[in-house]
């Protein structure tokens, strides 16, 4: 069973989005945007603080009827981050993010962030792990 750490030597495990959380909620759509992603996490210095997704800007600044202009990443924000560590398989990530309804997962070892894996990460893990089985088992039926 692959860790999230194998995921993360698979994908890179650098995170280079990252914003702070006294940036505008513009500056962190308009990154997101960017870069192509849906969500960030939010850092002071080293320490992982929360994390800002699409979902969060739609549920709080739009549907609030808040400003992206002068709203504060840390207004809308998630502060009570579920994280993992390098160690955990793949499985376990993908049972906590379906339990508690999460797409990005930050990793922290020793208390310091090293990545971020996501629903997609993990499901192009499972598609991966099950070809390799089935070309197993063809090459096992075939007598190869």
């Amino acid at each position: 069973m692959k860790t999230v750490a194998d995921i993360l030597r698979n994908k890179g495990a650098q995170v280079t989005h990252v914003i702070g959380p006294d940036a505008t909620v513009l500056e962190a759509i308009s990154l997101m945007a960017d870069k192509g992603v849906g969500a960030l996490v939010v850092t002071e210095g080293e320490k992982v603080v929360g994390i800002v997704s699409e979902r969060d800007y739609a549920r709080k600044v739009v549907l609030m009827e808040r400003s992206s202009y002068n709203t504060a990443v840390s207004e809308i924000m998630t502060s009570n981050v579920i994280t993992v560590t390098p160690e955990f398989h793949h499985q376990s990530c993908m049972e906590l993010m379906t339990e508690k309804r999460l797409r990005h997962l930050p990793v922290l070892q020793q208390g310091r962030l090293i990545g971020l894996i996501s629903i997609g990460d993990l499901v192009k893990e499972i598609m991966s792990a099950q070809q390799a089985q089935i070309n197993q088992l063809e090459q096992y039926i075939r007598g190869e």
